[in-house]
């Protein structure tokens, strides 16, 4: 039996000129899915572009801010003019962050939120309408720093957090409309060389490789998406780690904090 549930389907994966979000539109790419992939830096994107032309030729480059009203518009709206209609709408773009609340420049909140949540927000509400009318699936791409906030990570972790709440209103609302809602979160993963995050002053830092720090592959985060909207979940936790966290945090938070206070050196060590 063919599974036709990626095939010949209409895909938009945000962010995904690399790291986690090239990765999840390869893998859409070879179960035979249009894919639609998405970056603000067009010699990145265009690179990308060729590597899925080497699975499919099913490809749609757009180069727009997916964190502006107007760059979501023209993702949606260049997606139907192309393929006419969308399945799977992968909200992944975001960044990361670096440093204690106290020394935060309040701008580093602003950039966060404009990028995580208002970067998913904004392609979700036009998507809307189109995946309804193919009771498709909305995902979001989340973070295990969601489950309970973490040092030097604020900004972060509550941006992270906020997808849930976000989730949680579309699922209810789209119930009626068999749209699939998800959310992934997802474990320390591999990162590209020179991968950027937001440093407390505002300023833009290259994250150090994660080669020995036991990271799970981009791959892997792929696979757990797929998954995601093939058992049409709501939740997918990643890793042992992960999944433990989750379970410890619902019944004893204070414990989780704890762990956290007393392990706080490890956490600026690897944040660094």
């Amino acid at each position: 039996m063919v599974n036709t549930i990626f095939k010949d389907k209409v895909a938009i994966i945000t962010g995904s000129s690399s790291g986690i979000g090239k990765a999840i539109a390869l893998s859409f790419a070879v179960k035979g899915t249009k894919v639609v992939i998405n970056g603000r830096d067009s010699d990145r994107l265009n690179n990308t572009e060729l590597e899925i032309k080497q699975v499919t030729n099913e490809v749609l480059a757009v180069c727009c801010d997916v964190s502006t009203i107007s760059g979501s518009k023209d993702l949606i709206d260049k997606t139907i003019e192309k393929f006419g209609k969308i399945d799977f709408l992968i909200n992944n773009v975001g960044i990361s962050m670096r440093g204690e609340m106290a020394d935060l420049n309040p701008e580093v909140y602003k950039t966060i939120f404009e990028s995580n949540v208002l970067g998913a927000v904004y392609p979700t509400i036009p998507a809307i309408k189109y995946i309804r009318e193919t009771k498709g699936s909305i995902v979001f791409i989340s973070s295990l720093a969601a489950i309970h906030g973490l040092p030097f990570l604020s900004a972060y972790s509550s941006s992270k957090l906020a997808l849930r709440a976000i989730a949680e209103s579309l699922r209810i609302e789209e119930a009626k409309n068999n749209i699939h809602v998800g959310l992934v979160l997802v474990g320390i993963t591999e990162i590209e060389d020179h991968k950027q995050a937001v440093n407390f002053d505002g300023s833009m830092i290259s994250l150090e490789s994660r080669n020995n720090k036991k990271a799970q592959s981009r791959e892997d985060v792929a696979k757990t998406v797929l998954k995601n909207i093939s058992k049409r979940k709501f939740i997918s936790v990643q890793t042992s780690l992960g999944k433990l966290n989750s379970f410890l945090h619902a019944r004893f938070p204070l414990l989780v904090e704890r762990i956290l206070i007393k392990n706080i050196g490890k956490f600026n060590n690897f944040t660094k």
